[in-house]
């Protein structure tokens, strides 16, 4: 089966003075957490469901084809070569196809919800000769794919391996070496239809947004290597409020700009564009914690589990320990060098970080609700509620 036959087939798997105060103590004073919608489905799965019928496709992902070329499978034959090795190239690869989580066409997915939620300017009439599905601008669904696309080829970007770290387990030289070879050729194959996908779009506004929205991908990025550099030892020193910037560029600024960029498109006036931004960067931060949550709130979890020392438990709980505590508790893990994650995910377990980073996830999730709040009711909002109620229901 080619590359292109896979992503294809994607949808159908996928300071003041005074005492020093703690870092949600603020957040604490203003959260008034909603809680769970009778609408609102019990699983993330059913939700997905959900709001692809709204929207009126499996996922944007099924016009695809109007963006790729038969160039990829020969990409695909050469990815072909790599079975065997250990190379992460072939490790995101399954991920693409068995998406269980559905997380990877949220993007697409959501903004082609907040798309429909907005429906056409009400002030502006320009784009009323535009073709429109279900409620859907088809330059809007074509910014969802571009949206996918730009995601999808920035985690076949991430799995380029560092051939000065490489061990002897790690397998043989050359097999890394061609591997990084086809992940940046089919990473960049991505990001150059995406560009393409952008330019006939014909708005000089929306290239601008998505191409900063790469800017800040790159940069996130950056600053989390950099950080990881030190993860199997002893983690940088960075609060809570540097993590969120950091995690906005990585995780957030691509889903909040590509909503902004569908109100664009759609000729919707500056108010409506910030609260389209608003619900997509509160919605990607409440996502993004939910994940670092996962290795501290499942209820069966292997010893042999890792987890990031820059997740956000993990910093909360730093910052609530204090520096000094936290290398400590960080050496008393170590066995012969390596890190004894099971013993340190009960140390974190103990104290407030798990149970903050939860406190964080529903306030992001609330402002995302907030953000929502000056669309008008319909189907789609509700999807784009029930999403939100998803990724913060802990039980």
């Amino acid at each position: 089966m080619s590359l292109r036959q896979l992503l294809l087939r994607l949808p159908c798997y996928l300071g003041a003075s005074g005492p020093r105060r703690g870092p949600l103590d603020t957040i604490a004073s203003v959260v008034s957490w909603r809680g769970q919608s009778s609408r609102s489905p019990a699983h993330w799965n059913q939700v997905v469901s959900e709001a692809e019928k709204i929207v009126g496709y499996p996922t944007s992902f099924m016009s695809l084809r109007c963006l790729l070329s038969d160039e990829l499978s020969n990409i695909a034959m050469q990815v072909r070569k790599l079975v065997g090795t250990q190379h992460p190239l072939l490790t995101t690869a399954r991920g693409l196809v068995h998406d269980s989580q559905n997380n990877l066409q949220l993007r697409g997915l959501v903004v082609l919800l907040i798309s429909k939620a907005a429906g056409p300017s009400s002030v502006n009439a320009s784009c009323q000769s535009y073709d429109m599905v279900s409620g859907i601008y088809s330059c809007q669904r074509s910014l969802a794919e571009i949206t996918e696309l730009i995601h999808t080829a920035l985690l076949v970007h991430r799995g380029i391996v560092n051939l000065d770290e490489l061990q002897s387990s790690d397998g043989p030289l050359k097999d890394m070496q061609f591997g990084n070879k086809i992940a940046i050729l089919s990473g960049d194959f991505l990001l150059a239809n995406a560009c393409n996908g952008l330019a006939l779009l014909q708005n000089t506004k929306v290239v601008e947004l998505l191409a900063s929205a790469l800017m800040d991908l790159v940069q996130g990025v950056y600053h989390e290597n950099s950080n990881s550099a030190k993860e199997n030892h002893i983690t940088d020193d960075i609060g809570i409020l540097t993590w969120k910037e950091q995690t906005f560029l990585s995780h957030g600024a691509l889903l909040a700009k590509s909503c902004q960029a569908a109100m664009e498109l759609a000729k919707h006036d500056a108010e409506v564009q910030d609260m389209a931004f608003q619900y997509g960067k509160h919605m990607a931060m409440s996502h993004k914690i939910n994940s670092d949550l996962q290795p501290f709130i499942k209820e069966k979890t292997s010893d042999s589990l890792t987890f990031n020392l820059n997740s956000a438990p993990v910093v909360l709980h730093q910052e609530f320990l204090g520096r000094d505590l936290w290398i400590k508790q960080i050496r008393e893990a170590q066995r012969k060098g390596r890190l004894d994650y099971a013993k340190l995910r009960e140390t974190i377990k103990a104290g407030k970080g798990v149970t903050s980073a939860i406190d964080l996830c529903r306030y992001h999730g609330n402002k995302a609700l907030e953000a929502l709040e000056s669309f008008p009711p319909s189907e789609a909002r509700t999807a784009l509620e029930n999403i939100v109620f998803a990724v913060t229901r802990f039980s």
